[in-house]
């Protein structure tokens, strides 16, 4: 099998990046490591981040 360095396998290293990390507020692994704020409770905001469509904490 001959392997070429061109399309989307030579690119897999790419989408194995951790782009999250654990969040201090929630303890989730939510908080996003370039935007600097959690997709969950969203740290680092003053106000927790609620919704009402959101069922799992009603």
């Amino acid at each position: 099998m001959i392997w070429n360095d061109k399309g989307y396998y030579f690119y897999g290293w790419i989408y194995k990046k951790k782009v999250h990390i654990r969040c201090r507020r929630c303890g989730k692994n939510s908080l996003h490591k370039r935007h600097h704020q959690c997709a969950s409770c969203g740290f680092p905001e003053a106000k927790r981040r609620k919704y009402s469509w959101i069922k799992w904490y009603t």
